[in-house]
């Protein structure tokens, strides 16, 4: 890119993150290593239900190298509990959560010990000298069972489940006595890990006067891991900096607050000295947070032409062992995106958190709006299924009409704007749906051994987790509010300063495309500082499809501010009124006076040297802005899968896959294709291949990369992919999420197309992922 290119909002621009990590510059937290660093190892508990008897830590403290080994008790008074952020209920049920184990442990995998050495081996070596009595105990493990009569998981509580919150709208038994049609389903979301290419790491270093921590850790929320930290460690806030350097996927996994970063915190302050953990891939899968995790049940009331009169959903959610920082939350996403894209009368759904002996669960891409747009897509098709419809007939027929400005769900949220049959059309155009109904047709006539299936998902979402009022009437202990600030230097160069924090979502490109197309100044002349609470000390980070609806808006409010104030000052520069100046092409103008004109960066280096300011004026030109949006956004599109089935052995692949997308107005149209390619293997993924599977001990039996099957890029189809356009009123770029669409579409799109193939065989459910076993046991099943 060259000094004088200044692109324009929906540019496709290479990203500037690139360059660097291709070369194998990027800075991740694992290959840092101040002078003097101690390594720590964490013994895990082999159980997933038992009672710790004794801990004898003599001969490990012996062994060459070690520096200490400290069990949970011993650290007991240096930490309180790593908290719930989001208290569903008043009664809810929140377990205590220390970061190492003290009397019992509640699923395999916890921490019971520590150990620090010089070095990294000498740690690891020196877990096995540790010698733990255990009682071991039946786990509770499968959710119903789990919920009905199984062993509690923590023993204050006389039962597992953790809290009960339902909603309800129009009269619900009405919509099921007046119905010609009802369907009943029921859906398990298995457990998934996320599986980051980088694995979790940690390390702290204690400030040389004894005052505070550096903290850095392959994190998506350093502001919020600050505060938690904080807290939980009892250090000053101001005395605690953390960052997030490079960070290689996080998937909502590295949405949390790990026992890990708090031994670092509480080790560092003990020895004075630098320490640092790296997670093995065994370790990340079996500790960081499992995303998915629900039973379903859904019912549909509806009239004998398809049209949606009532739904009634009652969702189990598997919590795991503790709550983390949003566990309990998540199945309320789930539980107000339930009735997706569809306008109806009746609406009533329950979710009960059950507590299992398992790793915890918390956010995972597609947090919630995944599961609630599975249950009803399937639904969908099921009744399409019962009435003989086409499965895009019935979507088109129950879709909320076009809106720009705002339309009530059947949940009751406020959704921001949609036009669901735009994006149908063109998604059946792009797909050349009668072609693919027709070769299925062929197909289903001749017999052949290889079926076609398609499968349909209309989906929204709600993201860009916001406002703040509205967080807090959910009882989220967290704000959605964003910051950034925009600052011109002497030279005229930019430094965007954000408190969002990405882990490949490509800001420091849209952030400095968003600056380069309102302040008109060359796109390498910005810089993007993010991920760094000493330097950026405001923000709430990156999750749930908010950075470029929140985030970026912040960005754009910023730069608008320093207009603001570079207009009066040019206007004093050119001895004019403000009101007769034009600001165009990054140089402001007097209207209809030739040759009068002075660039953004003149009025900085004027503004920067404050020898002739306009009375009254401060030097500098800077400007910072706190957003917090009105309300979430509300991307939505349509995605077609092809599906082909080989019935005599049930391998299931995906010749051809289109989406048709609509997440606003677009920043940068290659990002938003990475998201969604992303977004989509992932969908896949769970579909047909990832599953974290668990032994009758409670031993999770998928904790390396050869038993759990991510999808590879053989494994994936050439994707066609478009879009609409239907601006978001929320917020001034009229953006919204991307980051999640491909995902939450994808999974039942997927499986849909695989139900849709084995028609003919009367199969018309599969629990996912759709293996080859799976499927060719429903075809033999089925007859």
């Amino acid at each position: 890119m060259t000094e004088t290119l200044r692109p324009t909002m929906g540019t496709a621009v290479p990203r500037k993150e690139d360059p660097q990590l291709l070369a194998g510059k990027g800075k991740w937290t694992g290959n840092i290593a101040p002078p003097g660093t101690v390594h720590i190892a964490v013994l895990r508990s082999p159980f997933a239900r038992a009672r710790i008897e004794s801990i004898d830590v003599s001969e490990a403290t012996e062994l060459p190298g070690v520096v200490g080994v400290f069990t949970g008790a011993d650290l007991a008074n240096e930490w309180s509990g790593i908290p719930c952020a989001w208290p569903v209920t008043e009664d809810i049920r929140i377990p205590d959560h220390l970061p190492v184990a003290v009397d019992q442990v509640r699923f395999a995998g916890e921490a019971v010990a520590v150990v620090a050495a010089a070095d990294a081996a000498s740690a690891q070596d020196a877990l096995q000298y540790i010698d733990v009595d255990y009682e071991p105990a039946d786990p509770a493990l499968d959710v119903e069972e789990s919920l009905a009569s199984g062993p509690r998981v923590h023993d204050r509580f006389d039962s597992n489940e953790s809290y009960t919150w339902s909603l309800a709208t129009g009269d619900v038994d009405q919509a099921f006595a007046a119905a010609d049609i009802t369907v009943s389903e029921r859906y398990v979301q298995q457990r998934l890990q996320p599986t980051p290419m980088e694995e979790r790491a940690v390390v702290v270093t204690p400030e040389p006067t004894g005052t505070g921590f550096t903290l850095y850790s392959s994190t998506q929320i350093p502001h919020i891991l600050r505060s938690v930290l904080a807290g939980v460690c009892s250090v000053p806030e101001q005395n605690l900096r953390v960052v997030a350097p490079d960070v290689g996927g996080g998937f909502g996994g590295k949405l949390n607050v790990y026992p890990e970063e708090c031994i670092g915190i509480v080790l560092a302050r003990r020895l004075a000295v630098p320490v640092k953990w790296v997670a093995t891939r065994s370790e990340d899968s079996q500790t960081m947070t499992h995303g998915r995790g629900q039973v379903q049940y859904v019912d549909l009331a509806a009239r004998e032409d398809g049209t949606l009169l009532g739904m009634r959903v009652r969702i189990l959610a598997d919590m795991g062992a503790y709550l983390q920082l949003l566990t309990p939350g998540i199945p309320l996403l789930s539980a107000f995106i339930f009735p997706g894209v569809y306008s109806f009368g009746s609406f009533s759904i329950e979710c009960k958190g059950v507590f299992t002996n398992k790793t915890p669960t918390d956010s995972y891409r597609g947090a919630g709006r995944t599961e609630g747009i599975y249950g009803v897509e399937r639904a969908m098709d099921a009744l399409a299924r019962r009435i003989g419809m086409d499965p895009a007939e019935v979507r088109r027929r129950n879709y909320h009409p076009a809106f720009t400005d705002g339309a009530t769900t059947p949940a009751g949220l406020e959704m921001d704007s949609g036009n669901y049959e735009l994006a149908l059309d063109k998604a059946l155009e792009l797909a050349g749906y009668d072609r693919l109904r027709a070769e299925q047709r062929r197909r289903r006539e001749a017999g052949a051994t290889v079926q076609l299936g398609i499968g349909l998902c209309s989906y929204t979402e709600n993201g860009g987790l916001s406002p703040s009022k509205m967080t807090a009437a959910l009882r989220l202990g967290a704000p959605g509010w964003e910051m950034a600030s925009v600052r011109m230097l002497s030279s005229g160069a930019v430094q965007v300063v954000t408190g969002t924090s990405p882990h490949g979502q490509g800001h420091e490109t849209t952030w400095a495309q968003i600056v380069a197309d309102r302040l008109g100044v060359p796109m390498d002349s910005v810089e993007v500082v993010h991920g760094d609470t000493q330097s950026a000390p405001y923000g709430l980070d990156t999750y749930g499809s908010r950075s470029a609806a929140v985030g970026g808006t912040a960005v754009h409010l910023a730069c608008e501010k320093v207009l603001v104030k570079a207009r009066t000052l040019a206007a004093h520069m050119l001895e004019a009124a403000e009101q007769d100046l034009e600001f165009s092409d990054g140089a402001f103008s007097v209207a209809g006076v030739s040759g009068s004109s002075v660039t953004i960066q003149e009025v900085a280096g004027a503004a920067y040297l404050a020898a002739d300011l306009p009375e009254g004026m401060e030097p500098g030109l800077s400007e910072e802005q706190f957003f917090d949006p009105p309300n979430f956004t509300y991307p939505f599109g349509t995605h077609v899968c092809v599906v082909e089935v080989d019935t005599e052995t049930g391998k299931v692949t995906i010749p051809e896959y289109f989406g048709v997308d609509d997440c606003g107005n677009v920043i940068n149209p290659a990002i938003v294709d990475g998201q969604m390619h992303g977004g989509i293997a992932q969908g896949i993924g769970q579909a047909l291949y990832e599953d974290a599977v668990y032994d009758d001990d409670g031993n999770l039996m998928s904790a390396s990369l050869a038993d759990y099957l991510v999808a590879g890029a053989p494994d994936l189809p050439d994707l066609t992919l478009d879009h609409t356009v239907t601006p978001s009123p929320t917020n001034a770029l009229g953006a919204k999420g991307a980051g999640e669409s491909g995902s939450i579409a994808a999974t039942p799109a997927v499986v849909n197309a695989v139900i849709d193939a084995l028609q003919p065989f009367g199969v018309d459910h599969i629990d996912m992922p759709t293996t080859p076993l799976r499927v060719w046991e429903a075809i033999n099943r089925a007859g």
